[in-house]
């Protein structure tokens, strides 16, 4: 069976299998925010930057498996493998939506 994601939130999933920054920062508006290892990222270059560091460390996969809805929060979990340490392990992407795109992202475990 495959998960049914909103049009945002599969954008920004398609852009990631890419490993391309560009990509992935054009998922988000202009002001988007990541929170990701306990650092926050705004704007697009700083998104742009955060994609291209986490691309020259790991080689990884994600494949999200489960999405719920959480304090005006769509939660995907998805399962994360690759060369980086604790591989493989699930993880839970928070992502909050304004129209087309995506306003932030919180990456947990």
């Amino acid at each position: 069976m495959t998960l049914k994601l909103p049009k945002a939130i599969e954008a920004y999933f398609e852009a990631d299998r890419t490993s391309s920054p560009d990509a992935i920062a054009a998922t988000f508006t202009e002001n988007g925010i990541v929170k990701d290892k306990g650092k926050i990222h705004r704007g697009r270059d700083a998104i742009r930057a955060w994609t291209a560091d986490e691309a020259q460390q790991y080689n990884y996969t994600v494949e999200p498996f489960l999405m719920t809805t959480e304090n005006g929060k769509i939660q995907v979990t998805a399962h994360a493998a690759g060369d980086f340490p604790g591989s493989p392990i699930d993880l839970r992407f928070f992502f909050v939506v304004a129209g087309d795109k995506l306003a932030e992202l919180e990456i947990t475990v």
